[in-house]
């Protein structure tokens, strides 16, 4: 953070909780008489439109704040969520707390982490992703059993009276790596072109692909309510054949569709063409007993611009998404925050849990940067960058409380883990690759 940045960033930050507080104060008295029964609304659409408002407000705000003080937007958004979320435990007043059960925002923020997923498939590129070479593979791999077996533990140890299903989400959201959240903060350095950063880079984008296959095996134990070595084959078969049989035949069925379509006079064929395939993946997934959110990363995967060729003039299909992104995701990323309920802080327990899942995230990501083949490179630097676990991790939070499979308490947990492991990596990441250009210069 610069001089600057530095000297007004209080003013600023001042400044923002003022427009939250005075848009609370605001906003209290509709949403008040929108959760009373016959408060006057005839349309049952106006109060979703009011809890929508006051989630996308509060996303914006949030994030604004977190940019300000050199943190990734996501993390603002989740904590706007945790703060509206529990106002009625911090101040008495009983206004947001509908938000953890509105089914419309839910199935919003459903539509959020679909969309997400698309976008991070069309931002993967298959072919970079096979020539990072083996360091980011062995990395990817140590980053994955590493944090899963240090998970297992601490669930057994810390929560031996919970399910093998409970504990296998747990470890399942300690696997994970938010190649996002260490992209941007590479890209703010002006380090994106360090073999370091390639190796994290690839490194985390392969734990995408992996952690997917992972999560579509946990959910599929947890739905057959039995585990067994064949359940397991079989569920990784599925979903192996499933990401390539979309590879391989998804890209030709969509390349002639676009063609087809392209000749089309009506307008946004090209976002409809490509939403459309990514809605269809994501249901076909879950047709077949894997998340949809498999389906619409596949999708992504898919779809390259090289396939709207006949779409002339047009914008590339990652700017025209951009405005669902900026309306759906932060849904989802608030909505997960209202989930998390402050007085379950009060239990030392859950704080003992919550604390220990942050130190074996940390530590198991370390334990992958021993994966590092080439000489001379930070190990240092590959480990922290592979920390955060940011949305992704969130992700997969959401899917085991979706499926009744992590309570309150676990949730809040991993929510916890989550903040601290997104929140600490900018500022070490930074710190790490000072100190080796320090030392090369030495």
């Amino acid at each position: 953070m610069n001089a600057t940045l530095a000297q007004h960033a209080p003013v600023v930050i001042i400044r923002i909780l003022i427009v939250i507080v005075v848009m609370t104060l605001l906003l209290a008295p509709g949403l008040a008489m929108a959760a009373e029964e016959g408060a006057g609304h005839r349309d049952p659409v106006a109060p979703f439109l009011l809890s929508l408002a006051v989630v996308l407000v509060a996303a914006k705000f949030g994030g604004e704040l977190f940019e300000r003080i050199g943190q990734p937007a996501v993390l603002g958004e989740l904590v706007a969520g945790v703060v509206i979320g529990n106002l009625d435990y911090l101040t008495g007043l009983d206004i947001f707390a509908g938000l953890r059960s509105d089914s419309f925002i839910d199935i919003f923020a459903r539509i959020g982490v679909v969309v997400l997923l698309f976008e991070v498939g069309l931002h993967t590129n298959l072919t970079d992703m096979m020539k990072v070479g083996g360091s980011s593979l062995v990395v990817a791999l140590l980053g994955i059993v590493a944090p899963i077996a240090l998970g297992f533990g601490v669930g057994i140890v810390l929560l031996p009276e919970a399910s093998w299903n409970s504990h296998a989400f747990l470890a399942a959201t300690l696997a994970a790596t938010s190649v996002g959240i260490t992209a941007r903060v590479l890209k703010d350095m002006g380090r994106l072109q360090r073999r370091e950063s390639q190796i994290v880079l690839g490194a985390a984008v392969i734990d995408d692909v992996i952690g997917l296959i992972l999560l579509a095996v946990v959910i599929g134990l947890v739905t057959a309510g039995t585990v067994t070595a064949t359940a397991v084959v079989r569920i990784v078969i599925v979903s192996v054949l499933f990401l390539a049989g979309t590879v391989v035949l998804g890209g030709r069925v969509v390349s002639a569709f676009a063609q087809g379509v392209s000749r089309m006079r009506v307008g946004g064929m090209k976002l409809i063409t490509s939403l459309g395939f990514c809605f269809g993946m994501a249901f076909l997934a879950d047709l077949i007993g894997l998340a949809p959110i498999v389906g619409a990363f596949a999708a992504g995967l898919v779809l390259k611009e090289g396939m709207f060729s006949g779409f002339s003039g047009q914008k590339p299909l990652t700017e025209m998404l951009e405005p669902l992104t900026t309306l759906f995701v932060p849904i989802f990323f608030v909505l997960m925050g209202v989930q998390v309920r402050l007085e379950t802080f009060g239990d030392l327990k859950i704080l003992t849990l919550g604390a220990a899942l942050t130190v074996v995230a940390i530590v198991g990501k370390q334990i992958c940067s021993f994966g590092v083949l080439e000489r001379g490179l930070d190990r240092l630097t590959v480990g922290v960058g592979m920390v955060p676990r940011g949305e992704v991790g969130l992700i997969f939070a959401s899917m085991g409380r979706g499926l009744g499979v992590l309570d309150d308490a676990l949730f809040t947990a991993l929510v916890m883990m989550v903040i601290i492991t997104t929140f600490v990596t900018p500022p070490a990441l930074r710190w790490t690759m000072a100190r080796h250009e320090k030392k090369q210069a030495a």
